[in-house]
């Protein structure tokens, strides 16, 4: 079992740095929690550089009944008056302790350090910090993304995040880049979901206080940046270079991330996505199983938001993608196009959500594997350009509110009530 509060080399140092954006990933699912929630963050960064960013973001997460330890081994002493000097609500709530023996049980652990190491060692690693996590507790830590700074570490990771994983995180504004994985062990409660907020994803980069961009956009404008600088250089008389300089702002809009108001009525189901309503039917979805559906059909034309948020609240059961072809997502044989769908379960039933190709669509990002919990209104994944989202419904459990031609807003707009 690694010492967690040994100290590090300098050239390690560098290696294990985790700046603002990596901190508030790792501590994303802290904060989410309403509380009471209990959390423990722990490494030697935390030895090496007192308060830093993972302790800073995972103070600020803290509410009124929340706890958080903080192993701080050989700078215990120090920390604690660090603590103390923030004032009686933080000491209140932040309890040092020495070694990770001493730490109860908690629903969130968050490791202060870059994971390193062989295989074995972090599998032996990962044991150990689950005796120190509640049911359905979760663990939060960061592996270096590029493979050689990673090694065998970034192998393993992969391998727990397929196993145990509830999400992964690539954090670009890092040195170096990183991963944050989301590992959890046992189920959780089932209706902690309803509770939570939505998660703060890196993968949504904050342009102003209400508009934020995809990170598929921030790499597709890049890439037409990219393309411009290159054909100036090689092709500086023709003028082509200014073809995607114009491109970039509008294929960066394409991913525009807008910020919602989710309704506060736990009654209501929200749109999965932007668009117009094409269709409020009965149907039967063999996908799904025997049981009839409500289903609340969306098109997204190539001028709406693409991002796509979930309907209701609840836990991932299953994720699958079927095969077909690529229609006009407006037209009824859509329904036959290529389609991931996500299934959640909630207190009133399955609800699904099928993400559909259409003509121009070739693309379907999603973020939500099976385990995960989504909160209402929380970002899930995007279809690029023109498609279709599909709310399927328990049948006799739903009321719609919309009609055919109906405009919605993902996350905001309500589709139905729950009877």
């Amino acid at each position: 079992m690694r010492d967690w509060n040994a100290p590090t080399s300098i050239g390690d140092r560098f290696r294990a740095r985790i700046g603002d954006a990596a901190a508030k990933a790792l501590v994303a699912e802290f904060a989410r929690h309403p509380g009471p929630k209990t959390g423990l963050l722990l490494g030697g960064a935390l030895a090496n550089a007192g308060v830093g960013s993972v302790l800073t973001a995972a103070i600020d997460a803290l509410t009124p009944p929340d706890t958080l330890t903080v192993v701080a081994g050989a700078a215990g002493a120090d920390l604690r008056e660090q603590v103390a000097a923030m004032g009686s609500w933080v000491e209140q709530r932040v309890r040092v302790v020495d070694v990770l023996a001493e730490a109860d049980p908690v629903d969130v652990v968050m490791l202060a350090d870059l994971i390193s190491g062989g295989a074995d060692e972090i599998r032996g690693e990962l044991e150990g910090l689950g005796k120190h996590l509640n049911s359905g507790g979760i663990i939060c830590g960061a592996v270096a993304a590029a493979p050689f700074l990673a090694g065998d570490a970034g192998e393993e990771m992969e391998r727990q995040a397929a196993l145990y994983g509830v999400g992964s995180d690539l954090v670009l504004r890092n040195v170096p880049t990183v991963r944050v994985h989301r590992l959890r062990y046992t189920a959780p409660d089932s209706g902690l979901a309803e509770r939570l907020e939505p998660l703060d994803r890196p993968s949504s980069v904050r342009l102003t206080r209400h508009m934020h961009i995809d990170s598929n956009g921030v790499a597709a404008a890049g890439m037409c940046l990219g393309a411009a600088a290159a054909l100036r250089r090689a092709l500086p008389r023709t003028g082509l270079w200014i073809v995607p300089t114009l491109a970039a702002p509008a294929v960066a809009a394409f991913f525009r991330d807008p910020e919602r108001s989710v309704p506060d009525d736990p009654a209501a189901v929200v749109a999965a996505s932007d668009g117009k309503v094409l269709a409020v039917e009965r149907v039967q979805e063999d996908r799904l199983g025997d049981e009839e559906f409500l289903r609340i059909a969306v098109f997204l034309s190539v001028l709406d938001v693409h991002v796509n948020r979930a309907p209701v609240a609840g836990t991932v059961v299953d994720y699958f993608r079927v095969d077909g072809g690529f229609a006009a997502a407006m037209k009824p044989e859509a329904e036959h196009n290529v389609a991931a769908y996500t299934v959640l379960e909630t207190p009133r039933g399955r609800v699904a959500v099928a993400q559909r190709t259409g003509l121009i669509a070739r693309r379907i990002v999603h973020r939500a594997p099976v385990g995960s919990l989504l909160a209402k209104g929380e970002r899930f994944g995007l279809i690029r350009f023109g498609s279709r989202t599909d709310v399927y419904l328990p049948a006799d459990s739903a009321v719609p509110t919309v009609a055919p031609g109906d405009r919605v807003a993902g996350g905001e707009t309500v589709i139905a009530h729950w009877r």
